[in-house]
């Protein structure tokens, strides 16, 4: 019989720590949420504006970006848990009634249509210099050799890391503000729960908001 191999062997990063990615070669990746921003309720002239400027922006970066949108059928059920509770606390008849039509229309239109959600994303790397004779654990670290001064140098290298890849982040922060995109780095918390959703695609979706995020 063959052996089962680890599902850790098919995720592509060894840690997050202080809401950084640490990749199997070290690498790191922070993940940004941003706002969404709609070109069709834009004039031609805006239209090109924003383009021409985006490209700029692109144009503008000395190193690469990645763009992430998730799209998942969206959790219904907390919405009609509220309306419900509204029927229920409804003095006027005539309301109940009309209320409890409207959740019916709502679970009707839902069952024959998938509501999705869309969340957008922007991954920026970092090549840190990190050193592989200290290895990660899933939410802190362990000395192969139990040598105090590698671990201190470790901890050195992943602040002055994290440093850099930070002015990375403030920098697409600055460029997409211009486009009046809101974003917010995710923390541990909430990078571990994007994976989850990566990794169990057919869950309904309870989204991460911005404000969330901060």
């Amino acid at each position: 019989m063959q052996k089962s191999r680890p599902a850790q062997e098919f995720i592509p990063f060894k840690e997050i720590r202080d809401g950084i990615v640490i990749m199997k070669d070290n690498s790191f990746r922070a993940v940004l949420m941003t706002s969404s921003l709609n070109l069709a309720l834009k004039s031609q002239e805006e239209q090109e504006a924003i383009i021409a400027q985006f490209q700029n922006f692109l144009n503008s970066l000395e190193f690469s970006i990645q763009f992430y949108i998730q799209s998942r059928r969206l959790d219904i059920r907390p919405y009609i848990a509220s309306l419900q509770e509204k029927e229920r606390d409804q003095v006027n008849e005539l309301m109940k009634i009309q209320t409890r039509e409207y959740i019916d229309f709502i679970k009707n239109f839902t069952e024959t249509t998938n509501i999705m959600s869309k969340s957008f994303f922007v991954v920026v790397p970092y090549a840190s210099n990190l050193s592989s004779s200290v290895t990660q654990g899933k939410w802190g670290f362990a000395s192969k050799t139990d040598d105090r001064s590698k671990t201190k140098e470790w901890l050195e290298n992943f602040e002055e890391s994290k440093t850099q890849l930070e002015q990375r982040v403030s920098i697409v922060e600055q460029g997409l503000s211009r486009f009046s995109i809101r974003v917010a780095q995710l923390g541990t918390e909430e990078v571990v729960e994007l994976f989850y959703k990566i990794f169990n695609p057919g869950e309904l979706d309870k989204p991460i908001s911005l404000e969330s995020s901060k």
